[in-house]
């Protein structure tokens, strides 16, 4: 099979490879921090990767690079909409990066991408209906519907973050990245957890968690929440139930909505057996419409962090 080009495109790092559209084995890998994220920069860091990436790998030319990058995108336009992590509103990246390369660009969501990588290669293969859930340091979803990658006619399709929730009596209506108020990943994202700790920190309502009062806060995220959970803290055990509840409750309305026969976890606060996973599953299973619950089989993701760029570089081919 021939080789593919990905780009994998997130607020601080970009990973570009070359892959084996056959088998998904990754040829050729090049990653790039990008402290400056001015479109400009990003492209002409993005170029320079994927070059390196296509020359490493043996390629003498390409025609097509797929883009898997973390925001809103238009759809095959490459316009992206809405870039929080790299502060970007309504930036032509796929006309910017496709000029630069003298190639055809296809931009999507780095969850669609991620999806159609587990699809293909990894925990959904041989599965026509998949829905990936990712909950690391914001919360998406990807989705494989029919056997397709489907992504809205919009191309935004599976922005389960950005679904509108309502919080436990008592806990303040909080400020997405998007700019609106009371998105799912403004509660159960990586980032907005850390802010709401340091929050409860500073006021003296989280005193164990880092150890002895005083300790400082700026370390405070999902792992220290776990790990306090673990060893039975209160407050991390209570942030961990109000987060499973609104994480579960967006899976079981997902899985109720479109009936797949795989559910996919992924993410770092959902992979690798966490307390969080555990009862995240917990309330799916309360919450869930028995007959969508049936078919389902609820799965950990298989390829880490190569299936973003994995998917990506699907989309080219």
């Amino acid at each position: 099979m021939p080789l593919a080009l990905g780009l994998d495109l997130g607020g601080t790092n970009l990973r570009a490879a070359a892959i084996d559209a056959g088998s998904g084995a990754l040829a050729a890998v090049r990653k790039v921090h990008h402290a400056d994220r001015r479109p400009g920069a990003v492209v002409d860091a993005a170029a320079r990767a994927v070059r390196e990436a296509a020359d490493a790998a043996g390629m003498t030319g390409f025609s097509a690079v797929g883009v898997g990058l973390a925001g809103q995108c238009l759809g095959s336009t490459g316009l992206v909409l809405n870039a929080p992590n790299l502060g970007w509103r309504d930036v032509p990246f796929g006309e910017l990066l496709g000029r630069a390369l003298g190639a055809r660009v296809r931009v999507a969501n780095d969850l669609s991408a991620a999806a159609l990588g587990e699809h293909r290669f990894g925990a959904a293969r041989g599965v026509e209906d998949a829905v990936l859930l990712f909950a690391g340091s914001g919360v998406g979803a990807g989705l494989v519907l029919g056997g397709r990658l489907h992504e809205g006619a919009g191309g935004v399709a599976g922005e389960v973050g950005h679904v509108k929730v309502r919080p436990r009596p008592g806990t303040a209506e909080r400020r997405c990245g998007c700019g609106q108020l009371s998105c799912l990943e403004a509660y159960a994202g990586g980032h907005a957890i850390a802010a709401r700790v340091r929050e409860d920190r500073a006021a003296g309502r989280a005193p164990g968690l880092l150890g002895a009062p005083g300790g400082d806060p700026a370390g405070a995220g999902p792992a220290e929440v776990e790990a306090a959970c673990a060893a039975g803290d209160r407050y991390a055990a209570a942030l961990w139930e109000e987060v499973a509840e609104l994480l579960g409750d967006a899976a079981a309305n997902l899985v109720t909505l479109l009936n797949p026969s795989r559910l996919i976890l992924g993410g770092g606060l959902l992979l690798g057996g966490t307390r969080l996973q555990a009862l995240v599953r917990a309330r799916l299973a309360a919450r869930v419409s028995a007959s969508a619950a049936r078919s389902l089989v609820v799965v950990e993701a298989a390829l880490g962090d190569d299936a973003g760029v994995v998917g990506a570089a699907l989309l080219a081919v």
